[in-house]
């Protein structure tokens, strides 16, 4: 049976005035200026992609000396959007629900609020009647004629489990108002806040983000990307709204995993795709044989938003984002454009040198945050940091000293219980990834749990 969003050719590439495909995914993407947007509460919100038709050749670039990070376009207070799916009549969840787990067990479920809502559906916070144990249900129209292929990911990552990956506890049908009306309904673990309303928060108290938090938040991404992309999977909506965060010890975890595909050599996948602000540049030139590095990309806009406070490519549109990045980055050359899309190494480019990371960043910005941001934002895919060896990198040596502890006092979260996923795809970065107090011996089983070192 089909997988229910079917790849195609791909997005408009530059200067097309194609409609996207419904199968790109797409959803609003929140400006950062408006606090109560719609998807500012909403920590399972779908993949943006806009409906642009400007031509790259009517769009001017501004000269070098235009480039600073006070600079910076404001965002947009609204992008357009597609539907994922058929929009559901009602997404107001049911007050109580009674469904069957895998153990044919009877579990009920209470409605208590909506936490998140969009193209894709409705997300609610809901308890478990029998424990009480607080979850989040995310309920999608659902097409009978296809496999669910968000279902089918969950489904195959909970099997290993990651510690930054959001937990697929069980999932239940449920028949809609109309009679051809069925929505699946993804029971997750819920986790109260997201890296945007964390980052938002800060904001809004006019208050710099911890460089702690920072750390800890690219570098559980790192490894949760380490996990997904050794299964071959690629998320393809890295944002900050899809990026949870435990309060308490400041534990990040992964979710929506409903733009996500396992990506196979040779088959086309759609290039409108992933949230604008952190759309790789060979998604925007309409690559449909790209690689799980666009996700890479997207860490590091993620990354360099959460040091500058706003957006680093805050486009208007799928070109105008590309302005911004030639802003940043300089013109590629043509073998970077080959890189991204071969059919565009003749286009003429402005020529614009590349602003160095020093005049974007903030004055006691560290060395090795724009060190570690640079190896994630490079043209070519190919050269973009691996999110393992991304772990090791020096920006997050601060992790792996004893002692460090969160701004609260708490302690930090789990963040070497590496999987055998992650180990494998470079088992000679262990010995830099692991804490010196800590064993290389006491990697064992398949969580790759380690000890502490003898004394």
């Amino acid at each position: 049976m089909a997988t229910m969003a079917t790849e195609s050719s791909g997005g408009p590439p530059l200067g097309s005035s194609n409609t996207p495909p419904a199968t790109a995914n797409p959803s609003r993407q929140p400006s950062v200026n408006k606090v109560n947007s719609t998807t500012n509460n909403d920590p399972f919100g779908g993949g943006s992609a806009d409906n642009d038709n400007t031509n790259i050749a009517s769009v001017a670039v501004p000269s070098a000396r235009d480039v600073r990070a006070n600079s910076l376009a404001e965002p947009p207070s609204s992008q357009q959007q597609q539907q994922r799916v058929p929009q559901p009549t009602s997404t107001t969840p049911t007050p109580s629900t009674t469904a069957t787990n895998n153990n044919n067990e009877t579990i009920s479920y209470s409605a208590e609020r909506i936490i998140g809502n969009g193209s894709f559906g409705v997300v609610f916070q809901a308890s478990v009647v029998e424990s009480g144990e607080i979850v989040a249900i995310k309920k999608v129209l659902q097409d009978k004629r296809f496999k669910n292929r968000e279902l089918q990911i969950m489904r195959q990552l909970v099997k290993d489990g990651h510690s930054n990956i959001v937990a697929l506890k069980h999932c239940f049908y449920s028949q809609g108002e109309k009679q051809d009306e069925l929505y699946l309904n993804l029971v997750l673990e819920y986790v109260p806040e997201t890296v945007y309303s964390i980052s938002r928060h800060h904001q809004k108290s006019k208050l710099p983000l911890p460089l702690l938090y920072v750390k800890l938040y690219l570098y559980q991404l790192s490894r949760a990307l380490s996990h997904i992309h050794a299964l071959g999977i690629c998320h393809r909506d890295i944002k900050p709204q899809n990026l949870l965060v435990n309060p308490e010890n400041q534990q990040l975890k992964l979710c929506d995993f409903g733009s996500a595909k396992a990506l196979v050599r040779g088959e086309p996948n759609v290039s409108y795709i992933c949230s604008r602000y952190y759309r790789a540049p060979e998604l925007i030139f309409g690559s449909t044989d790209y690689s799980t590095a666009i996700d890479i990309w997207s860490e590091g806009c993620v990354g360099a938003e959460l040091l500058l406070g706003q957006p680093l490519f805050p486009g208007d549109s799928g070109v105008d984002q590309l302005v911004e990045i030639i802003k940043v980055l300089g013109t590629p050359t043509r073998e970077e454009i080959s890189a991204m899309n071969s059919n565009y190494t003749e286009f003429k480019f402005p020529q614009i040198k590349a602003c160095q990371w020093r005049k974007v960043f903030r004055s006691k910005t560290p060395e090795d945050a724009m060190d570690f941001i640079g190896g994630t934002l490079a043209y070519a895919p190919e050269r973009r940091i691996k999110p393992l060896e991304g772990c090791g990198h020096a920006f997050f040596d601060e992790l792996r000293e004893e002692g460090t502890r969160l701004p609260n006092g708490n302690g930090l979260p789990p963040l070497f219980d590496f999987t055998s996923h992650e180990l494998a795809s470079s088992p000679e970065l262990l010995a830099k990834l692991v804490p010196k107090n800590m064993s290389l011996d006491g990697v064992v089983g398949n969580q790759g749990d380690l000890k502490p070192a003898a004394r």
